[in-house]
């Protein structure tokens, strides 16, 4: 037999602000048209004034947890991946696994920027099939609206806040690809392109700072390792983009989504697409979209679902899971 990290359930949740295109058209030399056209973004979340990013992934869990009928008691490993976590230290996580009512196990933040979630679903995967934890909670969260440049039509237009929570178990598989749960990662960084997206502050610089973006390089490094990562993946399965029942990638922009979905020879009839909704919402996005995927009735058990992500860094990778 082999363990698995299967998924028991899935919720997100979204601040109740929704920041349309038309906002930015009263500061910014932008309109709603062009933002759509050049992103296929036309609204986002922003979080209120006195929300933070652990708030918005407690809510985010709580949902999850619902819908897998499991209780937070009976959890004992939480991950959140954030780049925006609440406080230095401690971790979101710990606010979480305090907030929740999760009394036991262990919590802890991976930043890997909008790679996040790719990263914290391969760490979870690891500690359940070894059986360092049993059921663990994977969430994904982010105020991206506090590191904006409201003054750079070039990145301002393109975030939004929000957060995702998928609930795993480790379960008995049969060792194939018909297994539900995890069966492949792929992780991957290059720190040398470090200067094409990041925010220029930060703890040792006494400066908050805000997101700074070569968008053109960023496209390009985009659309090559998302479809890259993507065949890896499937490839140490023995399994090609036909096998594939949908892509559920980062929310990025629409444009990305489609090159990668062309390269991987997937149509876009089995790509799950919610940034028109809810804007790049980083580490959140993947989590996002796995939970209206299923709230839509898209995603359903048997299916076989793509997962890819990048983000600053530069770090990006993928998961292949059965749902």
């Amino acid at each position: 037999m082999t363990k698995r990290a299967v998924v028991l359930g899935v919720g997100h949740y979204l601040p109740e602000r929704v920041v349309p295109n038309a906002w930015f058209e009263e500061n910014l030399d932008t309109s709603s048209d062009w933002i759509t056209s050049r992103t296929g973004i036309e609204r986002r979340h922003f979080a209120a004034d006195d929300e933070t990013t652990s708030d918005l992934a407690a809510h985010a869990a709580t949902a999850a947890l619902a819908n897998a009928g499991i209780d937070a008691k009976d959890v004992d490993a939480l991950i959140v991946a954030t780049s925006t976590a609440d406080l230095t230290f401690p971790s979101a996580a710990t606010m979480v696994q305090h907030r929740i009512g999760m009394t036991g196990g262990f919590a802890f933040d991976i930043q890997a920027v909008c790679a996040g979630f790719v990263f914290a679903l391969a760490q979870a995967n690891a500690l359940l099939v070894s059986g360092q934890a049993n059921r663990a909670i994977v969430i994904g969260a982010e105020t991206f609206s506090r590191i904006i440049d409201f003054e750079d039509r070039g990145t301002c237009v393109l975030f939004g806040d929000g957060a995702g929570a998928l609930v795993l178990e480790a379960q008995d598989g049969a060792g194939s690809t018909a297994d539900r749960g995890i069966l492949a990662t792929d992780l991957n960084s290059d720190g040398s392109h470090r200067d094409i997206l990041y925010v220029d502050g930060g703890v040792s610089t006494k400066t908050t700072g805000h997101l700074r973006m070569q968008g053109k390089e960023v496209f390009r490094h985009a659309v090559e390792k998302l479809a890259d990562t993507a065949h890896t993946s499937l490839r140490k399965l023995g399994l090609g983009g036909d096998d594939v029942d949908w892509i559920v990638p980062h929310q990025a922009n629409l444009r990305i989504i489609k090159s990668t979905a062309q390269k991987m020879g997937v149509g876009m009839d089995r790509v799950v697409v919610t940034v028109q909704d809810h804007g790049n919402t980083s580490a959140a996005s993947i989590p996002l979209a796995l939970s209206t995927g299923a709230s839509r009735g898209q995603l359903k058990k048997g299916d076989l679902i793509v997962t890819e992500a990048i983000g600053g860094g530069l770090a990006w990778g993928s998961v292949v899971l059965r749902w």
